[in-house]
């Protein structure tokens, strides 16, 4: 199994008028999407599934990632990759899943702390806005319970080439 690790490409600041949960993508942060999915593409990185954030912005690059990469299933919402959100449940709906790639686009700190869980490394670092990390999955994870992951490649939407390890 496959899993790619999406953060949220550039959005609006938050105002009184518009809260968090309706910031949507700038102009710059469209075309950071567009450029990651066509880097996802170059790479044959298709995914099978893509589960998002509900919020706005998460939900805009889910989209126009799976767009530009070719992809054709739905955009699922994933309340636990909003802000504060429990993912330990969700490692086990993936882990117990039968997709066999899957794309979670969602914020900081959540999608480093479930890159922490998903490869047993306290120390998965931040991933900036608009940058991927491909996780590579061993089938049945690990003899003592983990989930088996290993980071392939990580690689912003500016970067010429993806960059291996952690």
């Amino acid at each position: 199994m496959l899993v790619f690790l999406i953060r949220h490409a550039e959005a609006i600041d938050e105002t009184l008028e518009l809260r968090d949960p309706h910031r949507h993508l700038t102009e710059q942060g469209r075309v950071q999407a567009r450029a990651l999915g066509e880097r996802l593409r170059w790479h044959d990185c298709t995914p099978s599934e893509v589960w998002t954030s509900p919020l706005v912005r998460a939900v805009q690059t889910a989209e126009l990632v799976l767009a530009t990469v070719g992809g054709q299933g739905p955009v699922l919402a994933e309340p636990a990759l909003s802000p504060g959100g429990d993912v330990r449940p969700l490692v086990q709906r993936l882990l117990a899943g039968k997709a066999s790639s899957v794309a979670l686009v969602g914020h900081e700190p959540i999608l480093s702390g479930l890159g922490a869980l998903l490869t047993g490394r306290a120390d998965f670092g931040a991933l900036g806005k608009a940058e991927a990390v491909r996780l590579d999955g061993q089938d049945g994870g690990q003899a003592d319970g983990r989930a088996g992951f290993r980071v392939r490649w990580r690689f912003a939407w500016s970067d010429v080439a993806p960059r291996s390890g952690g």
